[in-house]
């Protein structure tokens, strides 16, 4: 279990990364004829979101699952408050993207706002993205992961739907580490957990999408950081391609829009199942921060 919390650590900032060079980039047509398929890592162009960034770096959603990731290992355990002031300190002089979250988020932190009361209504799902570390640290503790995930993620996003999200992919993880195939474990949790939200809803969709290809339906049910279009994507990814980490990740890329946060979820529950692949091994070690990221991983245990 312990390797395979720290894989799906690794792949979920290895699909991050991934998608950086093509973030955003709607037309799922244009990705194809203009980088074929994307299976390397790759620098973001000039006119992208991510101008600033290099091959092997993070989009925003990365980078502070990369400040959590830090803050945990330095802790010993989550600590909110640390995890706030880090989060802080880290966008002082940041020069990537700043998305609607993260500036709601920073007025309100200059307004006197704190931890519990900073965050923005954000629905995008990159809220619920950032908890690899937390499974990580917290997966043989589940009730203080679920606080540990709610909070987190309430630092930036408030949506109720979107802090069920993260509680529902952490628990998904953690009986994917057990063992149990994804799409299993997604049906039990929708039916029993979330059998009240709106995640039953859009998880049936998903599951019920799954002999289908990937980035047509992705397209069809939504490509935006809405959780609302994101949701059902995500769980048809994992369910066509419970076995393989490397191509969920690719379909997830190549799907477009949003791409990054929904690359990162997928790649963080199959790998939570499985493990690496050769060629998400390979993206992980291209990394620009792998040696961090490794330091980190081995101060959490």
């Amino acid at each position: 279990m312990k390797d395979n919390a720290r894989a799906m650590v690794k792949a979920s900032l290895a699909a991050d990364s991934l998608a950086l060079g093509v973030h955003w980039i709607y037309d799922a047509e244009t990705i194809k004829s203009d980088h074929g398929v994307v299976d390397q890592l790759m620098a973001p162009g000039l006119d992208s979101y991510h101008p600033t960034k290099k091959k092997g770096d993070f989009t925003h959603y990365g980078d502070q699952t990369l400040v959590l990731l830090k803050s945990v290992a330095n802790s010993g355990r989550f600590d909110l408050n640390d995890f706030f002031e880090q989060w802080k300190v880290f966008f002082e002089n940041y020069n990537g993207y700043f998305d609607s979250a993260t500036k709601t988020t920073l007025k309100n932190i200059v307004k006197k706002k704190g931890p519990f009361d900073c965050g923005s209504l954000s629905n995008d799902i990159a809220g619920a993205a950032r908890i690899p570390p937390l499974i990580l640290s917290l997966y043989n503790h589940p009730d203080q992961l679920i606080e540990a995930a709610r909070t987190q993620t309430q630092m930036t996003h408030k949506d109720t739907n979107t802090v069920d999200a993260a509680v529902f992919f952490s628990l998904l993880v953690v009986e994917c580490l057990k063992g149990t195939p994804p799409s299993e474990a997604m049906k039990s949790l929708s039916q029993g957990r979330f059998s009240d939200s709106p995640i039953s809803m859009w998880t049936q969709q998903g599951l019920d999408a799954a002999d289908q290809e990937s980035v047509p339906t992705i397209i069809r049910f939504g490509q935006s950081c809405s959780i609302l279009d994101a949701f059902p994507g995500i769980v048809q990814v994992i369910t066509r391609h419970e076995n393989d980490l490397s191509g969920a990740a690719i379909q997830s890329v190549m799907a477009g829009g949003d791409n990054a946060a929904r690359a990162a979820i997928v790649a963080m529950v199959l790998a939570a199942y499985r493990g690496l692949d050769d060629k998400t091994r390979e993206w992980a070690e291209g990394l620009n921060q792998k040696e961090t990221i490794s330091a980190c991983l081995e101060k959490i245990v």
